[in-house]
């Protein structure tokens, strides 16, 4: 049976409750769980409200008690069977059958004696009036309950200063009129005016002559100034001038700040003939600074400070009961915020608590902490526990000072170990039967422990586990499901009830909400979602809920809807104005608000000028993306809040200091003041940018951690020193993700594109080393990948000095050896699949650096290996056989076939048939082949823009950077080219020499050159066939180094040929010359053959006749064989020398290469086989019995290859709970280079120091024996010792 506690209610509200009800214990019911299958869920609440509207006669719902025997087990199954009965008729295709039969039951079968049952047993639920119920002792606990100040006053919103700002009314009526008359009793101090009272909370009242002297003093002094800012002003200086340390309290602009402080003091003081409405107005200040540290002694400071400045003012038209008032008002007022705090943090304690339950964070904390801890933990699970437990204790000893971050606290201490569990889907996804999505933080922390994220079983009953699915499914049931705005209240409902005690906070909540809500048509009933919300929450929290929970949620909901209420309907007027204002601006008027900006900017705050360098032009680009995002703010609420909170995040990583958006937007509503004298238009404005400004700030304050700050300082010391403040279980994702709205950043991005080095490394070598206490191994890979899929394109792009520590921290090497072998992890996984299974584009990337080191680290080549081995190997072999079996018909056509044919005095038939079939292999099979890959690949490179211009001509960029599609465009040429000038072609007409000859007349005129590109032809295709090598590391290494020697040769032949030309030029000046040097061209190819050892002795001894260009011969020979040749062969042993500790590299590169161009054509079924016989999933061994973690393969080393004595995992004893930090490690950072020599330099100025004082102590110091020399040798000792 389903388990609801017993409560009695009525109308709607028990309506309601019924539907949940029969909800689910028809979902529990066998019979019917297949069919709550589908998203029909609000169609299906629809149908529940129809038919139980018919109870009680269609009427009015009176009091009935709602629990577990509600429906009895013999009507629920008659109603059962009736459903099934309906499910079983032919239905139209698409329509869904559980909302058929339902809809069915209220039109159609109202009369059958089953349903009639249904509405048997319910209206036998209903309460009789003399029944001690439920309700009675509800009302008791009511009564009971203390109620807090000032409710149900129903002042307007309008008497609150701020327009919206909240108070303390329960909203309780019946409580409401209990408290009325104690509410009407007069406050009367019978001590001195100076006195602030905090131990109690009641209306205050003066004497009606004392009242008028109050108000007429404090209009006097208002109106001693020229206008209300001004007066406001005055009111700020003086106060901040008397205090300048309560300044950071209020981050709020000047402007702002100072007109509130005015038109609070002046509504209370005006509001004093009516104490209720007084003591409400304080209220609603007292929430406002709920957040702030008010104390008495500050109270005091504000007061005096105010009593100075109106003293001042008025002089002698200050009366004495006026300035008795006036204290006593001001002393009221901050004794009445003090007693507010220490009242109300159980109200917000009880709005934590039941919305942990109700947002079902209670049941994911519960999973989570299941799932972590494990079984068996004994101590260190009640230390966990207790580590839950102690924010309660917390809280409780804050004297009731509770903040939006306690809250928040709040809502993860109390029941933790409650027995409820949720499935992680939605109910959406549960009811479509998606999978669930993992979303467990710690997840792959947990990987060690075989906890890595499950799949949760679908909750038996499967009914509404969450508020917002509560809510839809209540809002269905009361008729409410089209009210567009109830679902722009319920998306930012979450954020509200965490921060209520943030009074800023909610306000900026309710402003952007009000914004959205103007986006949307229709009516606007608050009090509409005030019912679902009640509903919704009883349903969800029925164990604890109570009278309290009642007051609680009412109070908070009445707070939220009398700041939207403020709200709704002024962002379109204000819009319009916005709009017409900006639209009507001329340049010059807008380059005064470009350099009036500015100028009230720096005037305001100096220090500004240090963070805006930029150029004017720049600046005035900033000025004017600020007017556009004040009238986009109203446009376009939703894409601006999540611009604005990324740009709030990007200014967390400059640093710039909150401080100067105060004084910012107060210079720029000041300029728009200047240029118009439009009130509503100056509020549209400021209203505007100072929500902008708000949501700025807060999104840089919660941005602004301790690791981000540390990453801006790029100091190692200072990561390190945040780090080590991050509990175990969460410190990857302070390293990774900082999250704000719907927006993050990553520090660890953050200080590589900020060039913070220092700190990334530290942060990755953080991240990749494996930690582990006695229950679990913590190790950050998976979530480094996960978080960034594309780290290793990011780090090879923008700092490839850190990926040698990268993939340093994916491998772990045991230090016990064990006959001579090493186990070795590599933990690859995410280096070879993605995250949907595919081949990962890691290797790519890493190719791309060319860097022929870090191809050669372990890990990168067992990865290599592995793929290559496994699947690529056979795949290649098989495409270059195909060319190897091209070029043996090739060189069978061309030149065994036409040697073979010369040996009788005709050539066969069979010959030229053979040469034929060979020639249309070639020609059809490869030549058509290189043509339609050549072609497609040119038109892929043109459309992805993968080219390079050449002379204003797009070339495909593998054209100028892979001589393999160099050299395969040129074979398609020369084959097509061989194709126009075939012989056999030619010859067919003439059959004379028979079928298929290339001998016949015709072709004598093309059968040279045709033999000059198949001599070129078969280069190319012999050229192709060097990719073998890539078969053996070695034989590809060896053909690299002569690849990169080749350009040495290319310089010798260069000179070598300006020598034959210069030589060959001088000789033939000489008038003695032989014939074999008679002309430059003779002379230039004797050189030559003398060059290449291939001129004869005898011509030798001819040119002793001619002695001068003997002579000449001699020295070409010395030049060039005794220079050129020998300097060829040193420079070649250079080359390779500096060359050979990197080919192995290169090889590798040129294996990885081939490995990224080949993957593509696997077959996915086939990569996925080699994925799942890898077993990433299997957790490997650490050592024997040491099961660690998964998503890596084992292998065994030698162990002389990487020689190691030190454990990298860090083991640590102590508590295992993943809230607590890791211990203090023991690094000596003492020795750090760094710190080595900041000590030093401090040592030395320390020196100088002693040195210049006794330059200066006299001559009596200079005298003293020994005591300069020795004092001097004494400091740079202590240096030399510093330094070491």
């Amino acid at each position: 049976m389903v388990q609801l506690k017993v409560e009695v209610l009525a109308g709607e509200e028990a309506l309601v409750a019924t539907a949940d009800f029969l909800y689910q214990v028809l979902r529990a019911e066998p019979q019917l769980k297949r069919f709550f299958v589908s998203d029909n869920l609000v169609e299906l609440a629809k149908g529940l409200r129809q038919f139980l509207g018919g109870a009680f006669d269609g009427g009015e719902w009176p009091k009935v008690q709602i629990g577990p025997d509600l429906i009895r087990p013999d009507a629920l199954k008659g109603l059962v069977d009736v459903l099934m009965m309906t499910i079983k008729k032919p239905l139209p295709l698409g329509e869904d059958a559980l909302v058929k039969a339902v809809s069915v039951l209220s039109k159609d079968l109202k009369s059958d004696a089953r349903v009639k049952k249904i509405f048997q047993s319910i209206e036998d639920a209903t309460v009789k009036e003399e029944e001690p119920v439920m309700e009675a002792a509800a009302e008791a606990a009511q009564t009971d309950l203390e109620a807090p100040p000032g409710a149900g006053t129903g002042l307007d919103e309008e008497d609150i200063p701020g327009g919206g700002d909240l108070d303390f009314g329960d909203g309780d009526e019946e409580e409401e009129e209990e408290q009325e008359q104690q509410e009407e009793e007069v406050y009367q101090s019978s001590s001195d005016a100076n006195e602030v009272n905090t131990k109690s909370f009641e209306a205050i009242q003066f004497p009606e002559d004392q009242v008028e002297q109050i108000q007429q003093c404090w209009q006097g002094f208002v109106n001693t100034f020229a206008t209300k800012e001004l007066a406001g002003e005055a009111i700020y200086s003086a106060l901040f001038e008397s205090a300048p340390s309560l300044q950071s309290l209020f981050k709020t602009p000047r402007g702002v700040m100072s007109m509130r402080f005015l038109n609070g003091i002046h509504q209370i003081i005006m509001a004093l003939g009516e104490p209720k409405a007084a003591k409400q107005l304080v209220e609603a200040l007292g929430f406002q600074h709920l957040d702030l540290e008010v104390t008495v002694p500050r109270v005091v400071i504000f007061r005096d400070a105010i009593m100075d400045l109106i003293m001042t003012e008025m002089g002698d038209k200050l009366t004495g009961k006026a300035n008795d008032g006036i204290k006593k008002t001001l002393n009221y007022a901050g004794g009445g915020y003090i007693f507010i705090r220490e009242t109300f943090s159980e109200r917000l304690k009880i709005l934590a608590t039941s919305w942990r339950t109700a947002s079902g964070q209670e049941a994911d904390e519960l999973a989570e902490l299941e799932a972590s801890t494990g079984s068996g933990q004994g101590e260190d699970k009640n230390e966990e526990e207790e580590e839950f437990e102690g924010g309660s204790a917390e809280m409780k000893a804050s004297e009731g000072r509770m903040s939006g971050e306690q809250i928040e606290l709040g809502m993860q201490q109390d029941d933790i170990t409650s027995p409820r569990s949720k499935d992680k889907r939605s109910m959406w996804d549960r009811l479509t039967g998606k999978k669930a999505k993992d979303q467990d933080n710690n997840a792959s922390f947990e990987a060690g422990n075989g906890a890595s994220s499950k799949s949760r079983t679908l909750n038996q009953q499967g009914v509404p586990t969450t508020y917002n699915e509560m809510f839809q499914f209540n809002a269905a049931v009361m008729g409410l499901s089209n009210n567009a705005w109830m679902y722009e209240v319920l998306n930012s409902f979450d954020a509200i009830v965490k921060n209520i005690a943030n009074s800023y906070r909610v306000q900026e909540e309710c402003d952007l909400l009000a914004l959205r809500m103007a986006k949307l048509k229709g009516a606007v009933k608050l009090a509409e979602y005030k019912a679902v919300m009640l509903a919704s929450l009883r349903s969800l929290v029925p164990k604890d809920w109570n009278s309290a929970h009642e007051v609680a949620w009412n109070w908070l909901w009445e707070n939220v809807e009398r700041m939207l209420e403020a709200q709704l309907g002024k962002p379109t007027a204000r819009e319009r104005a916005l709009g017409r204002f900006l639209g009507s601006l001329e340049e010059d008027q807008r380059q005064l608000l470009r350099e009036g900006q500015y100028t009230k900017f720096f005037a305001l705050a100096p220090g500004g000028q240090e963070y805006f360098k930029q150029s004017a032009t720049r600046l005035y680009f900033i000025a004017d993306k600020v007017l556009e995002m004040t009238l986009e703010m109203y446009k376009e609420p939703k894409t601006m809040v999540d611009d604005i909170s990324a740009l709030g995040l990007r200014h967390v990583g400059y640093g710039i200091p909150t401080e100067f958006f105060s004084p910012f937007v107060t210079g720029c509503i000041q300029v728009v003041k200047e240029l118009t004298e439009d009130d509503k238009l100056t509020d549209a404005f400021g209203w505007s940018l100072g929500l902008i400004s708000r949501v700025l700030v807060r999104t840089i304050n919660e941005g602004s951690t301790i690791v981000m700050k540390a990453i801006n300082m790029n100091s190692v010391k200072q990561v390190k020193k945040a780090l080590s403040c991050a509990p175990r279980g969460k410190r990857a994702t302070w390293m990774l993700n900082i999250t704000v709205g719907t927006q993050s950043i990553s520090p660890l991005i953050w200080s590589i594109t900020s060039g913070s080095l220092e700190a990334a490394n530290v942060i990755i070598k953080d991240l990749l080393t494996i930690r582990a206490d006695r229950d679990r191994y913590y190790y950050g890979v998976d979530e480094l990948f996960m978080r960034h899929p594309d780290i290793i394109k990011i780090v090879t792009g923008d700092a490839p000095v850190l990926l040698p520590a990268m993939l340093e921290g994916m491998l772990w090497r045991s230090r016990i050896a064990v006959s001579g072998q090493r186990r070795v992890n590599y933990y690859l996984k995410h280096l070879l699949v993605d995250a949907e299974g595919n081949f990962a584009d890691a290797l790519q990337w890493i190719c791309q650096m060319r860097d022929p080191s870090i191809v050669t680290h372990s890990l990168l080549a067992n990865l290599t290996d592995l793929v290559w081995g496994s699947i690529v190997y056979t795949t290649f072999l098989l495409s270059k056989i195909w060319l190897l079996f091209t070029l043996v018909v090739f060189l069978f056509s061309q030149s065994i076939l036409k040697h073979l044919g010369k040996e009788s005095a005709e050539t066969t038939d069979a010959v030229r048939y053979a040469t034929l079939v060979c020639r249309a292999f070639v020609y059809f099979c490869s030549m058509f082949e290189l043509i339609y890959s050549r072609t497609k690949y040119v038109c892929k490179a043109i459309k992805e823009g993968d080219t390079v211009l050449i002379n204003e001509i797009p070339v495909p960029r593998r054209y100028i950077e892979d001589w393999h599609e160099v050299v395969c465009l040129l074979l398609t040429v020369l084959l097509v080219a061989m194709f126009m000038q075939e012989p056999i072609l030619y010859c067919l007409q003439d059959q004379s020499r028979g079928s298929f000859s290339q001998d016949c007349p015709e072709a004598m005129g093309v059968r040279e050159a045709y033999a000059v590109l198949s001599m070129l032809t078969m280069i190319l295709y012999f050229a192709l066939l060097i990719d073998f090598t890539a078969l053996s590391t070695r034989l590809s290494a060896f053909v690299l180094v002569m690849g990169h020697v080749l350009p040495e040769l290319g310089l010798t032949l260069l000179a070598c040929g300006y020598m034959i030309l210069t030589f060959g030029s001088s000789i033939t000046t000489n008038d003695e010359t032989s014939a074999d040097f008679a002309g430059i061209h003779k002379a230039a190819l004797s050189l030559f053959e003398i060059m290449i050892s291939m001129y004869s002795g005898k011509k030798f001894q001819d040119l002793e006749n001619y002695s001068w260009t003997m002579a000449a011969v001699i020295a070409f020979v010395i030049t060039i064989t005794v220079f050129l040749f020998n300097l060829l062969v040193a420079q070649l042993n250079c080359s390779y020398q500096n060359i050979y500790s990197s080919m192995v590299g290169y090889a590798r590169l040129s294996r990885i290469e081939i490995v990224c161009q080949t993957m593509p054509s696997i077959p996915q079924r086939r990569f996925a086989s080699f994925i799942e016989n890898l077993k990433l999933e299997e957790r490997l061994e650490f050592g024997e019995g040491d099961i660690g973690l998964a998503g890596g393969v084992q292998v065994l080393e030698a162990a002389s290859a990487h020689p190691t004595n030190v454990d990298s995992i860090r083991r640590f004893g102590g508590s295992t709970s993943p809230a607590m930090q890791w211990p203090e490690e023991d690094v000596d950072v003492a020795n750090s280079e760094a710190d080595r020599f900041e000590r030093l330099e401090k040592s030395l100025q320390k020196a100088m120091k002693k040195l210049s004082s006794m330059g200066t102590g006299g001559g009596a110091r200079k005298t003293m024996k020994g005591g300069s020399s020795y004092s001097g040798s004494e400091d740079i000792s202590s240096v030399d010792e510093d330094s070491e």
